[in-house]
């Protein structure tokens, strides 16, 4: 799969191609439903398939201060798109001059000029160009104008999670943080993930025996509600059963909000400077402070003894 930062990396023989614009941010069905629909009319017509996302997201740049946490960052949901077969990934850089376009500029400017496009898919609610003033009607208008196709996929996808409420990013975040990583994962169809580098902590984890992975987390990411999660520890191409630990920690009357990661059963990983990624599986407990060290110790001892079922019967599940 091909990806590009910006219109000057479209290869200039760029040829026709299916276009689907958003930013896609944790791809869950609704998103996929469109994808794979983009992917696949691309097939029929014998065309490449391409994604528009944008970076930053565009409501930092309309109303700074007002990034949403992200579900995933640029480099996981292209892996993602590319699992479902889209054949190239464009980032456009969201600055004030591109927030600026208006709709016919943008559809002249990216999708007949630099992609070509011989159909456009999207969602009944997609919004594009200033002040989102164009729609899918308009965008067909201009489709007649400049040759391409456009077709409207209904993404309303529901289920258990957050009480049958339609499934979408904004409803995946609230369940995020409020720690429902369960009916996170039944929305994304696999468990919400952290990622990041290792960096040194204050080393009381493996003080008491519980060497952990601090990871330092990638900007405006979505972190889950402070607590004790089981899940997996990523690192390379090998996972592994972990328990995590997300807040303040209290115990030692901390202020910084963390990510740590334990490596269940695993002696001597050596993972400073790595890029990790964590997989929250399920909540576990809230966040607490102990009347000593013994207690906190033999919480933590059973912390990471569920940790390990959870995750085995995850794993058998599987």
């Amino acid at each position: 799969m091909q990806r590009w930062r910006g219109l000057e990396d479209i290869p200039q023989d760029w040829g026709r191609s299916v276009v689907t614009i958003g930013s896609y941010d944790g791809g869950h069905p609704g998103h996929q439903l469109i994808i794979k629909h983009a992917v696949d009319r691309a097939r029929e017509l014998g065309v490449p398939s391409v994604v528009v996302t944008f970076d930053p997201h565009p409501s930092e740049v309309v109303r700074p201060g007002s990034h949403p946490p992200l579900l995933a960052p640029h480099h996981r949901r292209a892996e993602l798109m590319g699992e479902l077969g889209v054949d190239a990934v464009l980032i456009l850089p969201f600055t004030t001059e591109f927030s600026k376009l208006s709709p016919a500029d943008f559809v002249v400017k990216v999708l007949v000029d630099k992609l070509h496009a011989k159909a456009v898919v999207e969602g009944p609610n997609f919004r594009f160009g200033h002040r989102a003033a164009g729609n899918v009607e308009f965008l067909a208008e201009q489709g007649t104008v400049y040759d391409f196709e456009v077709e409207v996929v209904d993404l309303y996808v529901s289920g258990e999670a957050g009480g049958g409420e339609p499934f979408s990013s904004t409803l995946t975040r609230r369940l995020v943080g409020e720690g429902d990583v369960t009916g996170a994962a039944e929305i994304l169809g696999r468990p919400h993930r952290v990622e990041g580098v290792v960096v040194r902590g204050a080393q009381r984890g493996r003080e008491l025996g519980f060497p952990t992975a601090n990871v330092e987390t990638l900007p405006h990411t979505a972190i889950p509600a402070d607590g004790v999660y089981a899940g997996w520890l990523h690192v390379g191409d090998e996972a592994m059963p972990a328990a995590i630990s997300v807040g303040t920690n209290p115990q030692f009357d901390g202020t910084e909000r963390t990510v740590e990661a334990y490596a269940i059963d695993r002696v001597g990983l050596d993972l400073y400077g790595l890029h990790v990624a964590v997989d929250f599986l399920a909540y576990v407990r809230g966040q607490a402070k102990f009347d000593s060290l013994e207690a906190l110790l033999e919480q933590m001892a059973e912390d990471v003894k569920r940790c390990k079922e959870l995750v085995a019967e995850a794993s058998a599940g599987r």
